[in-house]
């Protein structure tokens, strides 16, 4: 047999072998983000968010969200999931936010045939942080990584909770 049709046998499984190995999951992982890392930041203290409107889904939201930092006055990655009553996702939409964006972290309406779509919200603090989607009432919250100081906790009680369950968690993050 002639060297050339066993070389092309071979290039060609190399390929068929490269085309596998390029097939992604449709998962982010803490890893795919650190080509996202910056080296530089416009402003001290500058940071990302992943930011889409109404995607059908986090894959779509997470892949094609533009590579852009967040204004100054924002502090948060905003985090808003639709699914249906089998809890599919309906749409995603992610955000730089302000404080008063994410006073009201938490899930509304109940995924029940014949019912409005359940809407998921929440917001974090830090770079990339809003990877993953919040899927029920223990992933909708807002998580920081420093304190919220007094002032900006109101006394309603639906911001009370929240500013208590966001000194709640930074204080259990700081002690692991």
């Amino acid at each position: 047999m002639e060297p050339w049709p066993v070389l092309a046998w071979v290039l060609l499984l190399a390929f068929v072998a490269d085309w596998v190995k390029s097939v992604q999951s449709r998962d982010f992982t803490v890893k795919d983000i650190v080509f996202l890392h910056p080296s530089t930041t416009p402003y001290p203290g500058g940071f990302k968010c992943f930011t889409c409107e109404n995607a059908p889904d986090n894959y779509e939201c997470n892949r094609y969200a533009p590579d852009v930092y967040c204004p100054r006055e924002a502090r948060y990655c905003s985090t808003r999931h639709l699914m249906d009553e089998q809890g599919a996702s309906i749409s995603v939409t992610k955000r730089c936010a302000v404080l008063a964006d994410c006073r009201s972290p938490g899930c509304s309406g109940a995924a029940r045939p014949g019912h409005q779509p359940q809407v998921c919200t929440s917001c974090c603090e830090g770079h990339i942080c809003n990877m993953p989607v919040p899927l029920n009432e223990t992933e909708a919250i807002f998580s920081t990584t420093s304190p919220l100081n007094r002032a900006q906790c109101t006394s309603r009680r639906p911001a009370a909770v929240t500013c208590f369950t966001a000194v709640a968690s930074a204080l259990l993050l700081s002690r692991i």
